[in-house]
């Protein structure tokens, strides 16, 4: 993608494509597994996508493209982790510089993540890691966004 407008015009459209396969299903899981899937064939230069979700103290794997990942992350460590704990999307340019980096796959060096939240109940996080550093900026993280807001509005 070659400019800020072109790339925020590809997350409108991606936007629009989850809408359409979430709207009107209500199953969590269901929906996870095709938004997965959508990401990770639809973005450029990514290695992983997927979901973890809220298991008590802990964040387990849920549905996801890409190679095979860590299970369970406690709140607070890693990316992940620290996303779920304070609630915030996390953008790391280098993993290999996130104090407390879980390395499920040593092929990704950036990350973004967004935490998922049924009202102030937070349900898990949108995971994806790229290969490339600093393959993550703010547009990225605000067309995301929005596919995780597509996605809250389907929890009940």
């Amino acid at each position: 993608m070659s400019t800020d407008q072109e790339k925020a015009e590809f997350y409108q459209s991606l936007a629009k494509q989850a809408e359409a396969l979430i709207e009107d299903e209500r199953n969590l899981i269901a929906n996870l597994a095709n938004l997965s899937a959508l990401i990770f064939m639809s973005l450029e230069d990514i290695n992983w996508a997927g979901f973890y979700l809220v298991d008590g103290e802990e964040l387990v794997l849920g549905p996801f493209q890409g190679k095979p990942a860590c299970i369970r992350i406690p709140m607070g460590a890693g990316v992940c982790g620290n996303a779920a704990k304070n609630r915030t999307t996390q953008i790391v340019s280098d993993v290999h510089q996130f104090e407390g980096h879980i390395a499920c796959d040593a092929a990704s060096n950036s990350e973004i993540v967004i935490p998922i939240l049924s009202g102030r109940r937070l349900i898990g996080v949108l995971d994806i890691d790229s290969p490339s550093i600093a393959r993550f900026d703010s547009i990225d993280g605000l067309g995301l966004q929005k596919m995780v807001d597509l996605l809250q509005e389907t929890i009940v």
